[in-house]
């Protein structure tokens, strides 16, 4: 069980808010992490905790299909992102990076910014400490959570050939 503070945003938060379109040639993802969320929540780099955990609501994520969006949040130390759903190519970079990322709706909805968040990444239970409220998200497919557990595709895939070789 993982637990951290929330920072909630709502729906349709797409990849130029996430991380801006004049950042991308940034040198590195500490660079990003600067700039993440500036155009939504200017304070947020300056004041994201590592271990932090990101609410969003539908579709979050939308928009491009750069890498930079999780990179970006991964880097200021945001341990996962739960959201009422996310834009597939936002959801698949968030695995191939492993960034671990929750769907549920129900607790996108109930949870508020500031609250205290558990999460069990393995049942996909969700818990708001500061209401007492639970919720279920839809758990990662066990291929998936090896790969998030790897730390993303390549990592997964590398460790896969060792064991064969």
């Amino acid at each position: 069980m993982y637990t951290g503070k929330v920072y909630k945003y709502g729906d349709n938060v797409d990849t130029d808010v996430i991380i801006p379109a004049r950042y991308l040639n940034a040198p590195s993802p500490d660079e990003l992490a600067k700039h993440c969320m500036e155009d939504i929540d200017a304070s947020f780099a300056t004041k994201v905790q590592p271990g932090d955990i990101i609410v969003g609501g539908a579709n979050f994520g939308c928009g491009s299909s750069r890498e930079h969006a999780p990179i970006a949040i991964r880097a200021c130390g945001v341990r996962c992102v739960i959201a009422a759903s996310f834009a597939r190519i936002f959801y698949r970079n968030s695995i191939n990076i492993g960034f671990p990322i929750l769907e549920c709706p129900e607790a996108a909805a109930a949870i508020q910014n500031g609250d205290t968040v558990s999460v069990d990444f393995d049942s996909g239970l969700i818990r708001d400490e500061t209401t007492g409220q639970e919720f279920r998200a839809t758990a990662l497919p066990p291929f998936i959570g090896r790969i998030v557990e790897d730390g993303g595709l390549l990592p997964y895939l590398k460790a896969r050939l060792e064991k064969e070789a």
